[in-house]
Order: C-alpha cells, then structure tokens, then sequence
C-alpha cells in the first residue's frame, strides 16, 4: 500500500527499507578518483620513505662522535662524515644528520657544536607510512591528498564504488528547452516557461560527484511518458521526473507508477516539496521531483541525495544528509532578525539572508514561494524549520546550512524604500570593498528597523501632508535619542501608471473611483502609499470607494508589471518603473510629483567597511550614469 503524506523521517525509513542495489565496484586511475568513495581497504605495500631520509641540510655523522660537542667545546672531524640535503638517503654508516646551523667547515674540517643521539633528524624507513598499514579504509572519500599518498605507495588506480547512473526526465506542454528560450530574440511565448531545473539539478549533481544525464522534455502524454521510462529504465539506477506528481489533470507521472511500477510513498509533509514521489519503474528507482523550482530543489535534497548514498554506498548518514544535500560550506544556529510563521504539520525549507548588526550575527527569511528562482539564487543558506516549530519569535535560534562564505564585516543591511537606481548599486559598493544587501519594507519600515537597530542604512521619501515636507517629521519622531546622518540622494518622479495609451482616459486621482478602475496598492509604511493617503484624503475619497486599495505590492516594478498584465488598471509609482518593459507590454506615465529620496545612516556605523564603500559608490561615475539613463530621476544640485 502507498503510504502518503509522510515526514521526512518516514521518508527516509522507507528508502532504506525498499532500496538495495549491488554495489558495482570499478577499478579507475587515481588522477580520476577525487571524490570517490573506496571499495575496500587500501592497504600499504611499500614504506614511506623506503630509505633513512634526511630530515634537514647537514652532514651526516655517527652520533657518538659528536659526545661532548658545544659551543664551548666543539668537536672537530677530518673524516667520516657525509654532506646530504633534506630528503636525501643518509648511508647505513651514519645514524644521525648535524644540522649546517650547529658546525661550520674549513679546509674539509668539520667542527660541530651540537652532541647528537642516534636517529637525530633522520627519517627512517616507514616512518610516514610501513608495509601492512591501512593506509585508508573502505568508503573514505579520496581527497587531493589521498590521491597523492596511492601515488606514492605506487598504485597507480584505485578501487572504488561505481557511481550511481541517474538520468533527469522533465515533463509538461509549458515548458520549453533551456536552449530555445535563451534564444528568443524578443518575448518569449505566452503561457511558456523555462526549463531550467535541468540546469539547477545539473549543478547539484556536480557538487555531489555523481554524473547526471538529462533528456529533452516529454510532452504531458501518458503515452509518450511510458515510452521514454521504457527506453531508460535499464541503462539507469535512479530516474528523476520533473512535474506531474500533483493532482492537476495533466499530472500524469503517479497515475503511471502506480500502474506499470510501484510507488513506495506520495506526498511528503513538507513545504515546499510536498507532491514529491518516491517509486520503482521496472529494476529503476523513480523520484517524481515537483515542477516549481524551490520545490524540485527541497525534494532533490530531502530524497534524491539520500537515496543516491544508499545507491552508491549502501547508506547515508542521517546526521549530515541535508546539509551535504545543500552543499553546506558551514552550520550555525542563529537568531531570526524578524518573526516566521510556518504552516502546520509540515516541516518548512527556509531561506535565509544573514547580517551581522552589532556585533552579533542573525538571519532572516526571504521570499517563501515554491516557484520563486530569485530567493534560492540569492539565500546565503537555508533551514529546515520542524512540523512542531510553527511560529519562531524574532530572536529565536534556527540551525543554518550556509551555502555560501559570508565576509560579515564588509556586509551592510539596507532596509527602506525600493528605487530600482539604488538597487544598482551593489556591484559599486563591491568595489569599493563592502558589500549590500537590500531589504524592501518601505520607507516607514526602513526608519522603524533603523530605530530598532535592525539595519545599517535605510531610505525614506515620506510626505507630510501637515507640514507639506518630506521626511523630516518622521525622521526627527523615529530617530530618538540616536545620532542620524541624512544624505539627500536624488530626486525622483513619482506618477499614474497606465496600460500604453492610457485607454482608460485616467487623468488623476479622482478617477481611481470610477466602477472600470482598478488600482494595485503598495504596502502600509511604503512612501508611495503615503503619498496616494494623502492624496486620497486631499479629495475627500475613503480607501473603501478604490477598487483594488488594499490589494498591494512592495516594488514599483511588482505594481508596474501587474497593470500591464491587466491584473490593475493602474498604480502610483516612480517613472522608471514605466521605461525599458518589453514591446509587447508598454506603459504610460502620468506624472503627479518629484519627490526627494533620502539615506539615513546612523552615525554609529559610519566607520563601518560597507558604509565606507557605500558613500563611495554613490559618487561613482559609472553608477550615476546608470541612473541618468534610465529617466526620472534628478540630482540634488541639477
């Protein structure tokens, strides 16, 4: 019977209860071995070294003729001694080597200034490695330096398990070849999306040391599915399939295990990865991996890694599976810098941007959805947050698997308002020897998180319908008793944006109560959601009366793209959120106001490395041309 909706300890019971295979061994060179696990003991036939060495530059002697040797009643040879270099044999008649430092030589007279003990700076025979020693034992990886030792015990190949052969199936009628969507010239085709797991599970695959082949992509035709299974099932241990382990109406790959193989379990109690699928088609295991990215990548390292360890060795070590399965460069256990909520009864994949504010080290999750590329591109690690851990307070210790080497002194935390210009920046501030990484909240969010400590620098463009200014009120009321810098870095066109042409006749604010409008809002706190309040009371219109008010996106270029999928009919956003879009989805811009977009720094951190970088890039050239070119935005003395 299938068991379904299982954890990922029962998961795992059950690989190892249906898995075995018999463990292949091949015979390959050493220069062709990194990373492959031994067969067997390697056990030593020669000695390293297979001769007394020298172990220093000197002359070698026999130790009791050096009896009573000092400085101060230094002994003089005229014969039987021998000069050697390190590494060099020293001959059975000498026993010991006298280093140059403890003699000096004149006219072929040695005059030593050190007594000796017999075996004194010699290496002798075995002394790294003797005949009959496990110079390594079965299932060690070999290394670059385990390499090097076989070499020098003169075996020339080495014994190893052969690796697994796996084979990457993706499926489904809206996806297309990685090659043919790179070389669309213009749109890609509507309704289509990039086949790009293969490329992501390429990579894993390389980390890990196990090969992988990929085919091209199978229509969602039960029968061509089939088809492909019986063409590979017995040129490969483990067939991965992408998609069609939901319960759409073209999720085909369950249906097909369950009739022509075996599915050991369906469903995991996991998020994301939870239509993965673990199976037998024939004599080949199947793990049906989901099509979301964030989804295949989770199944991929909760089940596809363990199994290709049993498959390869014959088990897997529970302890670090998902952190090799990451490919982890370290672990920590580290605060959250803001709460998380996880859904229950599932355990939840996390992924994480690390800071270290203070002095102390925290991370914080970024984007949850499946299907999102960006957040596991751009994660420095990930956690697996238990099915019992459902809300983690801010401050709560989660065990990270970082992916990647985090330089935290040079590392600053932006929270604020997003500009698409300054998102552009982080490549300068690299240069300049920090580095930026950017949180959008808004601009209240900004100041807030800056009040709590909770950033390095944040931006604000809030109006003040009392005082008709920008950010001062706020600032002087978010700040306290703490010591901000302000930098006016530019001034920006905030405005309507519409589908190309305007075909709604949208002129103003006024129209955003009419019945055939719709607006898509930006998130409580954000400036530009300020600015429409003020705008909005001005007129004497209630949020109530603007469809779409409360329905929200945190960039100016998340609201942009939604008019022009016709999701809205129209947003407050900057003008450059209106430019460079594709021919087929061209914006209008009704300009409404230009309104200054300040940095606030507390002055603590101004000795700060990122910060140091960050006020140098502002004033690169390159970047400000960048900003220039993409319209809208104005310098403070222009």
């Amino acid at each position: 019977m299938v068991k379904e909706h299982v954890t990922l300890a029962e998961a795992w019971n059950i690989l190892k209860s249906n898995v075995s295979r018999e463990l292949c061994v091949e015979t390959v060179p050493v220069n062709q071995s990194f990373g492959r696990a031994l067969s067997s003991d390697v056990i030593a036939c020669r000695n390293i070294p297979h001769f007394n060495a020298s172990a220093v530059d000197g002359y070698a002697v026999r130790s009791e003729r050096t009896a009573g040797a000092t400085a101060a009643t230094p002994v003089t040879l005229m014969a039987g001694y021998e000069w050697v270099n390190t590494g060099m044999p020293v001959n059975s008649e000498y026993d010991s080597v006298l280093m140059v430092e403890d003699s000096s030589m004149e006219n072929g007279e040695l005059t030593i200034i050190k007594s000796l003990t017999a075996g004194e700076n010699v290496r002798p025979i075995g002394e790294d490695v003797s005949i009959g020693q496990v110079a390594a034992k079965k299932y060690d990886i070999i290394s670059p330096a385990l390499a090097a030792l076989f070499i020098a015990l003169g075996f020339p190949d080495a014994h190893v398990f052969r690796l697994p052969r796996t084979i990457y199936i993706p499926t489904g009628d809206e996806i297309v070849g990685a090659s043919d969507w790179t070389s669309y010239e213009e749109a890609p085709p509507y309704g289509k999306t990039a086949e790009s797991n293969s490329t992501m599970i390429t990579g894993y695959f390389r980390n890990w040391g196990f090969p992988i082949d990929c085919v091209d992509t199978v229509a969602d035709d039960p029968e061509k599915i089939v088809e492909i299974l019986e063409e590979v099932h017995g040129k490969y241990d483990l067939i991965l399939i992408g998609a069609g382990s939901a319960k759409g109406e073209k999720d085909y790959t369950s249906s097909i295990l369950r009739e022509y193989g075996e599915v050991f379990f369906h469903w995991l109690l996991m998020k994301p990865a939870r239509p993965a699928m673990f199976g037998r088609y024939k004599n080949c295991y199947v793990v049906n991996l989901p099509g979301f990215p964030m989804s295949s990548a989770a199944a991929l390292w909760s089940v596809a890694y363990p199994l290709l360890k049993i498959l390869h060795t014959g088990s897997f070590d529970e302890d670090s599976a998902l952190s090799e399965a990451v490919c982890s460069c370290s672990e920590d256990e580290l605060p959250l810098l803001i709460a998380h909520s996880s859904p229950a009864g599932k355990a939840e994949w996390v992924r994480l941007k690390a800071v270290e504010l203070d002095g102390k080290k925290t991370v914080y999750p970024l984007s949850p959805g499946a299907s999102t590329m960006w957040a596991i591109a751009e994660a420095d690690g990930v956690s697996v947050l238990p099915a019992s851990q459902i809300e983690c307070q801010k401050g709560a210790r989660i065990k990270v698997y970082f992916t990647r080497r985090i330089e935290w002194s040079k590392r600053i935390l932006f929270q604020g308002s997003n500009d698409p210009a300054f998102e552009r920046l982080g490549s300068y501030v690299r240069k300049y020897g920090g580095e930026l990484v950017t949180r959008s909240v808004g601009s209240l969010g900004g100041l807030a998180a800056l009040s709590r400590g909770e950033a390095h620098v944040a931006s604000c463009h809030l109006f003040d319908g009392e005082s008709g200014k920008y950010n001062d009120s706020y600032i002087e009321k978010m700040r306290g008793d703490n010591k901000w810098k302000r930098i006016l870095l530019f001034w920006r066109e905030q405005g309507i944006i519409v589908r190309e042409g305007n075909p709604l006749g949208i002129n103003g604010i006024e129209d955003f109560t009419r019945d055939d409008v719709s607006i898509i809002n930006r998130q409580p706190g954000a400036g530009t959601r300020v600015l429409l309040d003020f705008m909005l009371r001005e007129r004497g219109i209630l949020p109530e009366q603007v469809k779409g008010y409360y329905h929200q996106s945190i960039t100016h270029f998340d609201a942009a793209n939604r008019v022009a999928a016709g999701l809205a009919s129209a947003t407050i956003a900057i003008r450059v959120a209106a430019r460079g879009r594709a021919p087929d989805s061209q914006l209008s811009f009704i300009p409404i106001t230009v309104e200054p977009y300040e940095l606030v720094i507390p002055e603590k951190y101004l000795d700060h490395k990122g910060i140091i970088a960050l006020l140098k890039a502002l004033q690169d050239s390159e970047w400000r041309a960048q900003v220039d070119n993409m319209g809208g935005y104005r310098w403070e003395n222009a």
